[in-house]
């Protein structure tokens, strides 16, 4: 009877056994001597088969009160995020404008910049004339 029981073991954990097999496990277990952790294992899962589950109330309800509450608490939070969400958009979009301006303002005065640059080639070209006679004559020379 042991040499059985260890074959059907064996074949349980190999996962080789048929139900059959598997049930004629048990029977022999429940006969046999020793085998306690089998035994433990075997006699364990037929306590669990032979419960029906049941669906029970959870033990505390929370009261209508308090879940209506909480629906507030959860609706303002979400409108207090979204007024922040949105606040934090608007600043970020009027740095955006300001920092275009800005750029912009730095484009025209480089523009100018260069403009003034070219009107002051004629001056220095200038800058070589010793005197205004040089630059205009000597009337009194004529």
């Amino acid at each position: 009877m042991n040499q059985r029981i260890d074959e059907l073991l064996e074949k349980y954990w190999e996962a080789e056994s048929s139900l059959a097999e598997e049930q004629e496990l048990k029977t022999l277990l429940l006969s046999a001597e020793g085998y306690a952790d089998e035994k433990a294992l075997f006699l364990g899962l037929s306590d669990f088969s032979n419960e029906e589950p049941s669906l029970q109330m959870p033990t505390k309800i929370i009261p209508i009160k308090s879940r209506n509450w909480m629906n507030w608490a959860a609706s303002a939070a979400i409108l207090i995020g979204s007024v922040w969400g949105w606040r934090v958009y608007e600043q970020k979009q009027a740095e955006q404008e300001a920092y275009m301006e800005v750029m912009q303002a730095f484009a025209l005065i480089q523009t100018n910049l260069s403009k003034g640059q070219e009107q002051m080639t004629i001056m220095n070209d200038m800058k070589y004339l010793n005197t205004t006679n040089q630059l205009f004559g000597n009337p009194t020379n004529k």
